[in-house]
């Protein structure tokens, strides 16, 4: 099928439908959306409704059980910009999300992306991404609907306008880092490969933080592969650079049919830990969910924080010391391990959920790809903080 009679198709289904919500979202035909307009962002300096402005308290519990609330301050001045590519979270029933985003992107947004508000400026685009329907079929038996859009519309396309229109109009010469998790890891690996590297923007770009998605480099060393020049990240100060993970239980370690973290065409999957840039070895700052997982795929059964449950008010929560990583090179994997360090003499949980969860049981070949951004996100705040203390001394 060509482009104008998918679009017209397209088109006509959307009338159809006839939902409120959609017609008031920006044309999902059109080839290049126009970000000028405030509806394709989630977060944006000055937006009504943004998205990345929510509660963020966290409930701290130590080993001991006793518990106390952090308050979450945003930067009343940032320096620098962050940039985010959020991961599959869209349930829309086609190949590709609309623009007509709903609780899953916003969701994700307080997840994974508005606690950077305590350094930088924020800029999430809406995109037309492949949706949770496609990435469900082979399990869930229910085929995606309408067409498949022609190659190279949407997704990774979407998300260059908006990069470009942010450089354009937004950017006014400040550092930016670029961040993503998985499908929008895999958009900004990209992103910075073609847009970037080598590029006049490079000048301005503080670092990339690439999560459940892949950045290949050759065995031993910290560029090449993915990046002709750009560097992993080995000291919490340095700018230029990349972080990348992908992260698996002890106990779960990638099985042969893995989708992360094997090695291919003679490169090896980076790994850089948040908690130790340097050895790749420690403790992580977490910020957890109170309740449920990334995009709902964690299923429905989570255990207590405590023994007995505390009862938690806020929507995140801090376990200092709980969990414990490291980088690790297996046979033909590599990738970030998680340790829960369980201790049957205190009060918190010794277990700690995270598998993608199928009706058959957990599905081993993500690992914990859900958690990739919670176990370490204070960590990957504070390198932030001190790449843009670089960054502007520069």
């Amino acid at each position: 099928m060509g482009f104008r009679k998918w679009a017209i198709g397209a088109a006509i289904g959307l009338a159809m439908m006839g939902a409120p919500s959609l017609a008031q979202a920006p044309d999902p035909t059109v080839v290049h959306p126009d970000y000028a307009n405030d509806a394709l962002w989630l977060c944006r300096p000055g937006l009504k409704d943004n998205k990345c402005k929510v509660d963020l308290d966290a409930t701290v519990i130590q080993g001991s059980g006793k518990t106390s609330i952090e308050k979450f301050k945003a930067a009343t001045d940032p320096k620098i910009d962050c940039f985010f590519v959020y991961p599959t979270v869209s349930l829309d029933t086609g190949w590709q999300s609309d623009f007509a985003p709903d609780h899953m992107e916003f969701d994700d947004v307080k997840l994974q992306f508005a606690r950077y508000a305590s350094v930088c400026r924020q800029f999430a685009p809406l995109y037309r991404q492949t949706t949770l329907t496609v990435l469900r079929a082979a399990s869930s038996g229910v085929q995606p609907t309408g067409e498949r859009p022609p190659a190279g519309f949407g997704g990774y396309s979407d998300v260059v306008d908006a990069w470009n229109y942010y450089m354009k109009h937004d950017n006014n010469g400040r550092g930016v880092v670029l961040i993503g998790h998985s499908q929008g890891a895999g958009v900004i690996a990209r992103l910075i490969a073609q847009e970037i590297e080598g590029k006049p923007a490079q000048k301005q770009f503080i670092s990339g933080i690439i999560l459940g998605s892949a950045v290949m480099v050759p065995e031993g060393k910290d560029v090449g592969g993915t990046y002709k020049a750009i560097p992993l990240c080995r000291k919490e100060n340095q700018i230029g650079c990349v972080i990348s993970y992908m992260t698996f239980r002890d106990k779960e370690p990638p099985p042969p049919e893995t989708r992360f973290g094997k090695s291919r065409d003679g490169l090896l999957a980076a790994c850089t830990n948040p908690a130790n840039l340097a050895s790749g070895k420690g403790t992580p700052e977490s910020y957890f969910l109170t309740k449920g997982f990334l995009n709902g795929s964690g299923g429905a059964t989570q255990p207590e924080w405590t023994n007995p449950p505390t009862d938690i008010k806020t929507p995140f929560v801090k376990t200092p010391g709980l969990v414990s990583t490291q980088c690790v090179h297996k046979g033909d994997y590599t990738y970030l391990e998680l340790h829960v360090n369980a201790n049957p003499k205190d009060p918190r949980t010794d277990d700690l959920a995270g598998e993608v969860v199928r009706a058959t049981g957990p599905d081993l070949t993500w690992g914990l790809h859900l958690l990739d951004s919670d176990h370490s996100m204070g960590d990957l705040i504070r390198i932030v903080k001190k790449q843009a203390a670089a960054y502007t001394a520069k």
